[in-house]
């Protein structure tokens, strides 16, 4: 199928699952996750009405940035302190802060370019030892670190939730993101708001959105497999 089959696809499930949870498709944002695909793919879909777009190396946001039509970027991979220098000034929003380390890291980076960064806490909601993320009972402490900084804004939260076919396990996790991302932002915390809910891939993003996501990261259900030998 073509990416614009695809996409068409997509956003009829996303309208329908928005529907579902007593939202309209505009209250969702859609990041298309290009994670190895190649820049002619990225620009066919800005071009059928990708807005944002989603890169889990920073390298890659690097290296495509200046080929690709004007989007908004968006890092949702992991992210070495050592990288942030790639994409401090080329993205919108970092997806995968987990760690007070991180987050001081953005906050110099981010001075130095003299711009605000908005960023999500990544919490690992379902306790599995491969996830990144941190647990929820580690979130208090780097909201409170938030208040100190300038130059970064907590944004909200962001989560993976497990590769399964179980939709019933991630409806729990999601659910679980859910109420954490209410209770944060009914305490009040300096510097922090609970806009962005990022949640859901290609796998599972109807029931995040169901859930209550009004982020979700897509990539193959857009783009196909990704041809990993290009990574």
């Amino acid at each position: 199928m073509s990416i614009k089959s695809n996409l068409e696809e997509v956003e009829r499930r996303i309208s329908e699952a928005a529907e579902k949870s007593g939202r309209e498709r505009g209250d969702i944002t859609l990041i298309a996750v290009t994670k190895t695909h190649p820049v002619e793919m990225m620009n066919e879909a800005i071009a059928l009405g990708v807005t944002d777009i989603g890169e889990n190396k920073p390298q890659e946001v690097r290296d495509k940035f200046g080929f690709v039509e004007p989007v908004k970027w968006h890092l949702i991979g992991h992210l070495q302190t050592n990288k942030v220098k790639y994409i401090i000034d080329k993205v919108c929003l970092i997806h995968s802060v987990d760690s007070i380390k991180l987050m001081d890291e953005i906050e110099r980076q981010a001075a130095k370019h003299d711009i605000n960064m908005d960023i999500l806490i990544q919490v690992n909601i379902s306790g599995e030892e491969t996830k990144s993320g941190i647990r929820k009972e580690e979130l208090h402490e780097l909201l409170l670190h938030a208040g100190d900084l300038s130059h970064v804004k907590v944004k909200g939260l962001m989560t993976i939730a497990p590769k399964t076919d179980n939709s019933v396990i991630n409806t729990v996790h999601f659910d679980n993101m859910r109420q954490l991302f209410i209770d944060i932002g009914q305490k009040k915390y300096y510097n922090v708001s609970m806009s962005y809910l990022s949640m859901g891939m290609s796998g599972d993003f109807e029931t995040a959105i169901e859930c209550g996501a009004n982020m979700v990261r897509v990539g193959s259900a857009i783009f196909g497999e990704r041809d990993y030998s290009q990574k």
